[in-house]
């Protein structure tokens, strides 16, 4: 018995650790620099991510920022799913991905805040929500032409998806989620209420 219980944790060390890793790359850093356009953390917001990398000017790659750093979230679920065939250990992967994404390692734990990551990680690990957190976004975005609202209306909506269209564990996930999106959207959340959040395709001051 006490072969299998460290076998467990050994396991869930395993996933946590690589769920991490697969999060952590930081691709909006990596594509900018290839595509020479100098360090992104220097432009607009300072953030790693699609909504910052479109202030480059540059829609494919904000368009391939997306993709990638939702698709590692989506990858970690899967392959957890793939290698162990155990839910739960999706949730894990899932999470740990997101907080890869959030807290770097390689970037002194200063990354990006999740959006993309969050919605990919939704959709592998129970793709109804995933689709309503994806609509939610995008009636806001539609709406309102506020990035960063849209996020933060889908993702503290998303436990009760979670809740309704999954189950505790997923809600549980989407809950640990939105609330990091919270806290690392702080400063738009301020500007928000100041009523100086840059709209969608515009530049921030």
């Amino acid at each position: 018995m006490e072969d299998l219980a460290g076998a467990a944790v050994l396991t869930l060390i395993l996933v946590a650790v690589g769920g991490y890793l697969l999060g952590s790359i930081p691709f909006g850093l990596v594509l900018t620099r290839l595509a020479g356009l100098g360090d992104i953390r220097q432009i607009g917001s300072g953030n790693i991510g699609a909504t910052n990398v479109l202030r480059t000017g540059n829609r494919p790659l904000a368009l391939a920022t997306l993709l990638l750093d939702g698709g590692k979230g989506a990858v970690a679920v899967l392959l957890a799913y793939w290698l162990f065939d155990a839910p739960i250990l999706a949730v894990i992967a899932g999470g740990a991905a997101f907080l890869g994404h959030c807290f770097p390692v390689w970037l002194g734990f200063k990354g990006g805040k999740g959006v993309a990551t969050f919605l990919g990680t939704m959709i592998a690990i129970a793709w109804p929500v995933g689709l309503a957190c994806c609509a939610t976004w995008a009636l806001v975005a539609a709406v309102m032409r506020i990035s960063s609202l849209s996020a933060l209306v889908a993702a503290g909506l998303a436990p009760a998806y979670a809740l309704f269209l999954a189950d505790t564990d997923r809600a549980l996930l989407a809950l640990f989620c939105a609330v990091l999106i919270f806290i690392r959207h702080r400063p738009n959340i301020e500007r928000l209420l100041a009523g100086t959040e840059p709209r969608i395709g515009g530049k921030k001051e």
